[in-house]
């Protein structure tokens, strides 16, 4: 489907691998011209071997830890002084590796808080202005159904996201008349080399294939480039009435 996005610039955040990587893809086989980012130079220099295989001239790179405001800073520069305006920001930056229970220590909280709400704010905070002053653009925040709904993730990574999701629901209603859509997208299990769906595959496949069964109704794991499809509708006009939504894709495993 052509949704309109060629030559729109596009910044992933956090997409060398996984969730960010399939969304990047999705974005460039619609035409966009989109920035890879991620920590990991090897990963980054694979992913944008891969994806930039034939359009070269539409994908770029930056190297950096988007946690840190200076970081993103030099990035959006970068964005700017090659391609201009950026059309849509995903902020696709978290994880849920962390300390479980709930005697948690404070060094925990605010390090889960750090990657899994804090990026993402500095982020809008860096890239908003110039979208409110050319009054479009799309910023779309990649969450997780523990934001939701509790799934047993632990606390305070299921409580930023929370707070994540809370955030996009209120920056839309304040931007809107700006010209500005604000989304999330909640994925459920999703499944890449790498991630830890296939980390708990390498240690008991069969446990988390039965756990699959019983849990998700679709009975499969969700694929990156499943959460790609819907951020890149989300990002173009043919969503251009939906603001403030949080688009669940879990295969039908939250109840709620």
């Amino acid at each position: 489907m052509d949704l309109g996005l060629r030559d729109q610039v596009v910044f992933v955040a956090g997409s060398s691998r996984g969730i960010g990587k399939g969304i990047a893809s999705v974005f460039l086989e619609e035409g966009a011209r989109v920035v890879l980012t991620g920590r990991d130079t090897t990963a980054l220099s694979s992913a944008c071997a891969e994806l930039s295989n034939g359009r070269a001239d539409r994908v770029m790179t930056f190297h950096g830890d988007l946690v840190e405001v200076a970081t993103i800073q030099e990035a959006y520069r970068q964005v700017r002084m090659q391609w201009g305006d950026v059309h849509t920001l995903v902020c696709n930056i978290g994880s849920g590796t962390a300390a479980n229970g709930w005697q948690i220590t404070a060094s925990d909280w605010d390090a889960a808080f750090a990657m899994n709400l804090w990026a993402s704010i500095r982020l809008v905070e860096v890239f908003l202005p110039e979208m409110i002053e050319a009054r479009h653009g799309n910023i779309i925040f990649i969450s997780s159904i523990t934001g939701l709904e509790s799934l047993g993730a632990p606390l305070q990574y299921g409580a930023a996201k929370a707070a994540l999701e809370h955030y996009s629901k209120d920056l839309s209603r304040r931007v809107a008349r700006d010209g500005i859509r604000v989304n999330t997208v909640a994925p459920g299990n999703i499944l890449f080399p790498g991630g830890s769906w296939q980390r708990k595959l390498d240690v008991d496949s069969a446990a988390t294939l039965s756990m699959i069964a019983a849990e998700v109704p679709m009975g499969r794991f969700g694929r990156p480039e499943d959460i790609g499809a819907a951020v890149a509708f989300l990002a173009s006009d043919r969503a251009s009435f939906i603001t403030g939504a949080c688009i669940v894709a879990d295969g039908g495993q939250t109840r709620a």
